[in-house]
């Protein structure tokens, strides 16, 4: 097995929606904000080499919608998804497997692009099972009026459409193969799935958005996008507590700074630990 970071593009959100009730004066120590209190985020995806399968966690978001809708996100740097697989000797053609944590606009729109004559859609994977959870697809499908602006059916429909979806069974599914497991969160969305990798001798945690950034590591600060706060303080302080005990590597979806860290229990509970690359870590 090996393991690829893939860059898909930065963008920017308010501070005060990614740490919902926590003071600005207490979240800009970890997380600085621009003028206009927006603080900048990454899509980071990560890339499964595992026998005869090229499996890739979340894609970022894409190119499809207009440029209103990239203006409320002020996105910049020079990667993207199919410039990072190349850097890597891969391209989207590769891909066997597409794996969605959810299906937020930020997670899974790099997944569809519009045909040639932009009249429909078509896969970005053309090769690719397309893998959600069916408690989740249903989650977005009817979304509620709070999510419905981060379940965009254009990213998700065609999915369905295009027959390459299919569902995890499960926390306990092998589907992707002995050395992935799942575990399903509902604070943030329902049945979100954080995948946890088996490689070198450890786990490697996809922690999506269950903790976006090393600044969300104490446990009240949870993002304002939460749809169950009080369960996503169980949840991260559960999952938490069990990476401190078993040295779990964290790698982070959306901190612009860190790609992944480690964490450990203090007095104050569960704090960081070390924050590294993850070629750093497993350098022989």
């Amino acid at each position: 097995m090996k393991l690829h970071v893939i860059n898909t593009g930065n963008f920017k959100l308010d501070g005060g929606a990614m740490f919902g009730v926590v003071p600005k004066s207490l979240w800009s120590k970890t997380n600085s904000a621009d003028e206009n209190n927006m603080c900048s985020w990454t899509m980071r995806c990560l890339l499964i080499e595992e026998g005869n399968k090229l499996i890739l966690i979340d894609n970022g978001m894409g190119d499809k919608q207009d440029a209103k809708f990239y203006s409320h996100y002020f996105l910049h740097g020079d990667d993207t998804l199919e410039k990072s697989l190349n850097k890597k000797g891969f391209s989207t053609d590769d891909v066997t497997d597409m794996f969605l944590t959810h299906l937020h606009f930020d997670h899974c729109g790099g997944g569809i692009k519009y045909n040639k004559d932009k009249t429909g859609f078509e896969p970005v994977f053309k090769n690719a099972t397309y893998w959600s959870n069916q408690e989740h697809w249903q989650w977005a499908t009817v979304p509620n009026a709070r999510e419905k602006a981060s379940f965009l059916k254009e990213n998700i429909l065609p999915m369905k459409d295009l027959g390459q979806l299919k569902f995890i069974e499960g926390e306990n599914s092998k589907q992707l193969g002995e050395n992935i497991s799942f575990s399903y969160m509902r604070g943030h969305t329902d049945a979100m799935m954080i995948p946890q990798i088996k490689y070198k001798n450890k786990v490697v945690a996809f922690m999506a958005d269950l903790l976006p950034s090393t600044g969300h590591i104490p446990l009240p600060y949870v993002m304002g996008y939460d749809t169950r706060p009080l369960l996503t303080l169980d949840e991260k302080q559960n999952f938490l507590f069990k990476a401190a005990d078993e040295e779990t590597i964290l790698f982070l979806e959306h901190d612009y700074t860190n790609e992944c860290c480690t964490v450990q229990r203090t007095e104050k509970g569960v704090r960081l630990k070390d924050t590294f690359k993850l070629d750093e870590f497993f350098q022989p």
